[in-house]
């Protein structure tokens, strides 16, 4: 369950930081390639094809990422195990 929820959660975190990175490069994009502004071309440009596919692919990635992480329990530490009580 634990593996589920955390690519759940690299999923949505993933989702959001590469909108934003889709943003930026969309942004970049039309700079560069002195896109007209006609009746807000380059922003439709960046809205609605830089932004979706950064999503998409920042979901991915994310959703991987954490998936592989909880998969592995040695490198983080999601459940303790209790400690055994010392003999005196």
């Amino acid at each position: 369950m634990k593996v589920v929820l955390l690519a759940v959660l690299g999923l949505f975190l993933g989702a959001l930081g590469g909108a934003a990175l889709g943003i930026g490069a969309g942004l970049a994009f039309v700079e560069i390639a002195q896109t007209t502004s006609f009746e807000g071309y380059s922003g439709m440009l960046v809205f609605f094809t830089f932004m979706p596919a950064g999503a998409v692919i920042g979901g991915i990635g994310g959703g991987l990422l954490f998936g592989l992480l909880a998969l592995r329990d040695d490198a983080i530490a999601i459940e303790r195990e209790p400690v055994p009580g010392r003999d005196r």
